[in-house]
């Protein structure tokens, strides 16, 4: 694997914010399907309504992107951001006052 397939600024992570609207059912069902669409997706939860993604090239990263806009909602606010893997590593997480570790980065493969 060369180094620039592993360069901190072409690894990018995508970050999905939503706020969905669960009055009635119907709604509850969609931000449901919209939660499981994301974690189909590979996305996983980084806070009840923030779920993120590892993505190994921005080219990566517009195809999960362009999957998201695919199963939106049809109610609710939903942001889409993508960051480099060095703006992520800068991030910092505390819980309860106390520093925590950052998300464990998944490895992921990339197979031709």
């Amino acid at each position: 694997m060369s180094l620039e397939r592993l360069n901190q600024y072409r690894i990018m992570w995508v970050m999905v914010f939503f706020d969905l609207p669960t009055n009635t059912k119907k709604e509850r069902k969609q931000a449901g399907l919209f939660r499981k669409r994301l974690l189909q997706d590979g996305f996983s939860m980084f806070q009840y309504s923030i779920y993120m993604r590892h993505c190994p090239s921005r080219e990566n990263s517009e195809v999960h992107i362009k999957r998201v806009k695919s199963f939106l909602p049809p109610d609710g606010h939903v942001v889409i951001m993508q960051i480099t893997d060095k703006q992520f590593g800068m991030i910092d997480v505390f819980y309860s006052q106390q520093k925590e570790e950052k998300p464990e980065m998944h490895q992921q493969l990339s197979l031709f």
